[in-house]
């Protein structure tokens, strides 16, 4: 917000210039952005934090400064309007627990083309308010000056009476700005006999709005609790001064002297008079204001340094707090400006600013140590993601929360967690997998004519179980269309649609960087979104870390893909934990290859048989690759065969045949026995 100086010098007589009461209020806890001068009147920037609604004034201001200053908080003389008139507008809240308290007050006889006092619109230019006429300039300085949000209607535009109830479902309302918005059943509306007229604590409605020939005024002040006029206005694309403060609280104590001050302001500037002001107010929901403890040793471990108790009372006196002395230390009641303080850390906090954090003194703080694990244990993102680019993958960037009718049918299973205000109906679940993600964007990416995808993305899915969201880091991917692109050298069987095994190969890539290839394993398993046969459960050491397969055909059809789309996801952490490599001495002598075909049934899995031939062999086996299967006439029915090459190497000589000979003969035997393998000949 922006606050004249000689305005603030109106509330409490500080000695300080306007730099030095800028250094002061930033060592309080402010965060001053700027500071210009008006007409020879320096004028403050301040940043308000969030939950500080009660200094967006200059009255908030003011208590700030005579806490730092000790000055009283004086404000220009309250006059009070004697009632001229005997007219009165009936008021009737429906809606009590959103708005305790409404006062009403009906002026005749108003002159809207008045001329207004030069110092008010120098006092509103300065904070970036433009003067639009004298009844709206009034609302708008009491407006910055006490924090109060009120509202002018032109009575003669008002029929039957004003009612605060919430607003009919689809009823619609058009606002001061011209705009005509449709309201939801939960917002608060001020109304007349025929329909709504505002937007309680956000906009008026432009039906009942004060025009320059306006003479009658029904002028309306009232509190209205913050939980009533929360997210309404960003549901309907508005940001207001009023529904900025109601949201972040507006002291429920200043409607009436909201009232004397702009009554006085409005008769004084425009001639109009004054009958008596209506009032409605409900006890029972008027915000309580409970006592909150504070101890002395929780306040000398949270700020690391005692500080005298005649401080301490002083401090929270002088923000106008109740502080009585108690056992522990003290029991203090908040102003009801202070809605911000409701837990004992909230009270310290409030005496270190006043005593100033800089009478702390600094210390090294004392913790028990700990030893984290080597930061080289988790995978760089960049180098995971520069590893699937040099594959022909891009990195995708989606939306954390999806459709809910793709993620349920992907994983009807999974319990989704459900957004309250949702951006658009098909984004109102948080994921629980980054496939639906990908999956939205792989369809987009083939209706713009693209027939080789190949997308990744890194981010969080959100896992429920018990009423608990666990957030999951995780990396997947998806390939559909060609296997390789499109060139004259590569053969037509290579531009055939990628499979389950073109991205299990990108996937053992992305594995082999972890360092521990060899703890990785494919096990078979059923999902319901993917294929069944073509579906997977990625090991690492026996523990499931992630899922591979190619998606179900009958979502392949409800998401019009040309070529059924391949994916993986894993666990990031757990899957792409990086293992030192360990020195491995490199050999002087020569390696020994043998080729060996097996004959096998088709339920063998090549990680049952690599393991298989390496128990079987000894010490002197290097690698075991596989360079061919086949399937087709010359095997039985259900069989299939597989080609191994076999490489044997020793680091101390030159190894023989008969030691060759004789770790083949032992993998052989071990293949038959296990497996029931045979040798092709």
């Amino acid at each position: 917000m922006k606050l004249s100086y000689g305005w603030l010098k109106e509330w409490v007589d500080v000695s300080w210039d306007a730099g030095e009461l800028g250094s002061r209020l930033t060592m309080a806890g402010f965060e001053l952005e700027g500071l210009t001068t008006n007409a020879g009147d320096p004028i403050l920037e301040l940043n308000i934090t969030p939950n500080r609604g009660d200094v967006m004034s200059v009255l908030g201001v003011a208590r700030e400064v005579s806490a730092l200053t000790g000055q009283p908080v004086t404000g220009p003389a309250l006059r009070s309007v004697s009632d001229q008139l005997t007219d009165t507008f009936p008021v009737q809240v429906n809606e009590a627990a959103a708005c305790p308290t409404f006062l009403g007050r009906v002026f005749r006889g108003v002159n809207n083309r008045a001329t207004i006092p030069a110092w008010m619109t120098a006092r509103l230019h300065s904070a970036d308010v433009r003067s639009v006429s004298p009844v709206v300039d009034v609302t708008n300085y009491v407006l910055l000056e006490l924090g109060q949000p009120m509202h002018a209607y032109d009575l003669g535009r008002l029929s039957g009476e004003i009612r605060v109830r919430h607003a009919h479902a689809g009823e619609r309302l058009q606002l001061l700005d011209e705009r005509t918005v449709e309201l939801s059943a939960d917002m608060l509306v001020i109304a007349d006999a025929s329909s709504a007229a505002g937007l309680a604590g956000i906009m008026g409605g432009a039906r009942t709005a004060v025009a320059p020939g306006t003479c009658d005024v029904f002028l309306e002040v009232a509190y209205f609790a913050p939980s009533a006029i929360q997210g309404r206005a960003r549901r309907l694309g508005l940001v207001t001064d009023a529904s900025q403060r109601y949201e972040r609280g507006v002291d429920p104590a200043l409607p009436p002297r909201a009232m004397e001050r702009a009554s006085a302001l409005l008769t004084e500037i425009t001639g109009g008079r004054a009958g008596p002001v209506t009032r409605v107010y409900s006890n029972v929901h008027q915000p309580p204001r409970a006592p909150v403890g504070l101890r002395r040793a929780r306040l000398a471990r949270l700020l690391g340094t005692s500080i005298e108790p005649e401080k301490v009372r002083a401090a929270l006196s002088a923000l106008q707090m109740k502080v009585q002395d108690v056992a522990e230390g003290w029991e203090v009641t908040p102003p009801t400006h202070r809605f911000d303080i409701a837990i004992e850390a909230d009270l310290i906090e409030e005496v270190a600013r006043v005593v100033g954090f800089e009478t702390i003194d600094e210390r090294a703080g004392e913790a028990v140590q700990s030893f984290p694990e080597l930061a080289r244990a988790r995978p760089p993102e960049a180098a995971i993601l520069e590893t699937m680019i040099a594959r022909g993958y891009y990195e995708a960037i989606t939306y954390a929360f999806v459709d809910p009718q793709l993620q349920q049918r992907l994983f009807p299973e999974r319990t989704s967690l459900a957004i309250t205000n949702p951006i658009a109906s098909d984004l109102s679940v948080m994921r629980v997998s980054l496939w639906p993600g990908l999956l939205r964007a792989a369809v987009e990416n083939q209706r713009h004519q693209q027939e080789r995808i190949r997308l990744v993305e890194h981010g969080v899915c959100f896992a429920t179980s018990g009423g608990a969201v666990t957030e999951i880091d995780t990396f997947a991917a998806v390939a559909c269309g060609a296997r390789l692109p499109e060139q004259w050298s590569v053969a037509r069987e290579a531009r055939a649609p990628a499979d389950f095994f073109d991205l299990k190969a990108d996937l053992e890539n992305l594995l082999a960087a972890t360092g521990a290839e060899e703890g990785f394993a494919f096990e078979p398993a059923q999902l319901a979104c993917l294929r069944p046969g073509r579906a997977a459960r990625v090991l690492r050491q026996a523990r499931a870390v992630g899922w591979i397969g190619e998606l179900h055909p009958d979502i392949v059809r409800e998401l019009d893909f040309t070529y059924p789309p391949v994916l993986f996801e894993l666990a990031i952490y757990d899957a792409l934990r990086v293992d030192p490599a360990p020195y491995t001495e490199v050999s002087r002598f020569p390696m020994v290859r043998r080729d060996l075909a097996i004959v096998v049934a088709e339920s063998v899995s090549l990680s049952a048989l690599r393991e298989r031939v390496i128990l079987s062999s000894s010490s002197l086996l290097r690698q075991c690759r596989v360079f061919d299967v086949y399937r087709g006439p010359g095997l039985e029915t259900g069989t299939k065969s597989i080609a191994l090459g076999l490489i044997f190497q020793d680091f101390s000589r030159t190894l023989t045949d008969e030691d060759v000979d004789r770790n083949v003969a032992s993998i052989v035997a071990g293949l038959r026995v296990s497996l029931n393998a045979k040798i092709r000949e």
